[in-house]
């Protein structure tokens, strides 16, 4: 399946939200599995906002609400497919559908995150991705897709469960990984992108 699928096939992400610094990988919410959303309300719809206007501050195209230091399990994306269409939403709970078999192709497309700011590096990962959850009223919804959506639903998806991408990088990307981050970090204080 290419492209999203949801009540609505273009959600409007909620606004209004309040910019706040981005959580950084070794604090401990970002390396544990987050709890399930189990009340769907006012507060869910504030954080999701915050998280939006988070991911548009650092010009990111999906963002999981540990990285704002929130233990929920819940993402927020903006982001392009293969073809570039963009399609946006928000998934709590999510449940990663990938391909199996001869259907699997990996894409080894560089790949960064928010939370480890100006580093980029391949990491190879399957080239179609499906994800359900829940919406922001606890409605079902469903997105799928190819190129940077696909790897945005998984990286996105792997962040809820407690897991950086770089845990999926060999010891020698990881370094380089490391050495890039380092090299930026004055542009990215603690603060930012708030």
């Amino acid at each position: 399946m290419i492209g999203a699928m949801a009540e609505s096939t273009a959600p409007v992400l909620p606004e209004g939200g309040t910019v706040r610094p981005m959580t950084r990988w070794g604090d401990p919410v970002m390396h544990r599995p987050a709890r399930p959303v189990t009340e769907f309300g006012d507060a869910l719809r504030d954080l999701a906002a915050d998280m939006v206007a988070t991911m548009y501050a650092a010009e990111g195209v999906g963002l999981a609400a540990c990285q704002i230091g929130v233990d929920l399990a819940v993402f927020v994306f903006d982001c392009p497919d293969e073809s570039g269409t963009s399609y946006r939403g928000v998934v709590c709970n999510p449940v990663l559908d990938l391909p199996e078999g001869k259907d699997r192709q990996l894409d080894d497309t560089e790949e960064g995150c928010l939370s480890y700011p100006g580093a980029f590096v391949p990491c190879a990962r399957p080239d179609r991705a499906r994800v359900t959850g829940q919406g922001l009223d606890g409605e079902p919804v469903e997105f799928a897709g190819t190129g940077l959506l696909a790897r945005c639903l998984q990286h996105e998806t792997d962040h809820l469960h407690g897991t950086v991408f770089g845990d999926r990088l060999s010891d020698r990307m990881r370094k380089k990984l490391r050495k890039q981050m380092e090299a930026a970090a004055e542009e990215y204080p603690e603060t930012w992108p708030a």
